[in-house]
């Protein structure tokens, strides 16, 4: 079974370190992309000390994660324990209001359903409603 993962990301990255085999990979606004590289070794400090890159592959693998950048000076592999991968979807919270209503009669439904959770003795009564409602399950279970 392959579980090689690969991410491509373009954009002007800059390296940051961050602590002893932690470095930050980021663009220069805001909304860009932002990488946290951490478990690096020696030579990944190395590698990416005043690191200007404009692409980076990120591979997943077993165990390890491999970051090829691509700088001015050419291809930089570096090696990492785990990398996580922040690309900010300016344009996510304005699609909240529109994802879900709900009708008079399924907003009673729902105060009920919570009414009912809230008084003793009340999930046992939704579990015996549910059930008693639900299908029947298959014969031999």
């Amino acid at each position: 079974m392959n579980t090689r993962v690969e991410r491509i990301v373009a954009g002007d990255l800059l390296a940051q370190k961050l602590g002893t085999g932690t470095w930050q990979l980021s663009g220069g606004s805001s909304e860009q992309v932002r990488m946290i590289l951490s478990g690096t070794d020696g030579a990944a400090d190395e590698a990416l000390r005043g690191l200007k890159a404009s692409k980076a592959v990120i591979a997943w693998q077993r165990g390890t994660v491999l970051v090829t950048l691509l700088t001015a000076g050419g291809p930089k592999a570096v090696r990492a324990r785990t990398v996580i991968l922040h690309e900010p979807l300016p344009a996510l919270y304005e699609k909240l209001p529109q994802l879900m209503t709900l009708d008079e009669r399924a907003r009673r439904f729902w105060r009920r359903v919570f009414l009912l959770v809230r008084i003793p003795g009340g999930r046992r009564l939704l579990g015996l409603v549910a059930r008693r409602t639900g299908s029947s399950p298959p014969s031999g279970l």
